[in-house]
């Protein structure tokens, strides 16, 4: 049994393999060819701590294009959330479902209701780590750009859960990458442990710094995301203030090569970490990588459970 917790758990082998499934299921989607016996029959519980759009969205109707079932579990609709403990979660739901998918904040919730449950568990989203997004984004790069290995991708904003899974994700690829944060918001210390071991593998390179111009010279994609993750609404005027030299504007843009493109996992909040003009301008791919959560998301259930 297999689980999508960390991509430091997955090999690189077994990343290019989902990546390759995703390109196979995003095609047959696109030419009408189903492929609902993949996951006929099979259930999968959706437990969410922290709202969202895109996740909810892409693991229900990706359920339903592979012929499986999917159940909406809220915390408030599971006595996870009233105190009954992950591990009386974990073992109750492994009698009923084939897979959970959790977005919560611990990645130790997470951690635990793989470890006392008996069926696969996928982290849709924690605090640290948000594995599909980066394996969508990774699909995303290899469509545009054709390969993966030896490319350079630059993020530049806060060290958040996003930033920690691609420094490990794009390392796994051999894809070089470099992220600038300002000083005191730098990528938990474990993800770049992980992420330049990784690296040692694959060639990667795997740069941390506080300079975003010097991230972002001769890259390939260019990536950011929200300064103000849910939860840290309190902190909002004190990040914007910080992060303001980190905008991904045109001028941040022409340090990056000629046909680089722009990423953003979503939501994004334009005039703050990205301008309105590189955002919906030509260079940006962020709902084609929008898409291919539903894609590369379903690879990853066709793996873990068909």
């Amino acid at each position: 049994m297999k689980h999508l917790l960390c991509l430091s758990q997955w090999t690189s082998e077994e990343i290019n393999e989902t990546l390759k499934m995703a390109e196979k299921l995003k095609y047959e989607n696109k030419n009408g060819i189903r492929h609902n016996h993949l996951l006929k029959g099979k259930s999968l519980g959706l437990i969410f701590s922290k709202s969202s759009t895109r996740t909810r969205v892409s693991f229900e109707v990706g359920m339903y294009q592979l012929g499986g079932y999917s159940m909406f579990l809220s915390s408030n609709d599971i006595q996870l959330g009233r105190g009954e403990t992950v591990s009386d979660t974990a073992k109750t739901l492994s009698r009923y479902l084939d897979g959970i998918m959790i977005r919560t904040y611990k990645q130790s919730d997470v951690e635990e209701l793989a470890a006392c449950g008996s069926i696969p568990i996928i982290n849709g989203l924690t605090d640290s780590q948000h594995p599909c997004q980066i394996l969508a984004d990774l699909q995303t790069v290899k469509e545009y750009k054709g390969k993966l290995k030896g490319l350079k991708l630059a993020y530049v904003g806060d060290g958040n859960n996003v930033a920690n899974s691609l420094l490990i994700g794009c390392a796994k690829v051999g894809m070089n990458i470099s992220v600038a944060t300002p000083q005191g918001y730098e990528c938990d210390k474990t993800s770049v442990i992980l992420a330049k071991e990784a690296a040692a593998d694959t060639g990667a390179v795997v740069v941390t710094s506080n300079d975003p111009h010097e991230a972002v010279n001769n890259a390939d994609v260019i990536y950011t995301d929200t300064w103000v993750s849910m939860g840290m609404e309190s902190e909002k005027e004190q990040r914007l203030s910080i992060f303001m030299p980190y905008q991904v504007n045109k001028q941040l843009m022409q340090r990056a090569k000629d046909d680089a493109i722009f990423m953003h996992c979503l939501p994004a909040y334009r005039g703050f970490e990205v301008t309105e003009d590189v955002i919906d301008g030509p260079q940006s791919v962020v709902f084609e990588e929008a898409e291919n959560r539903l894609h590369a998301q379903k690879a990853v259930l066709v793996k873990l459970m068909g």
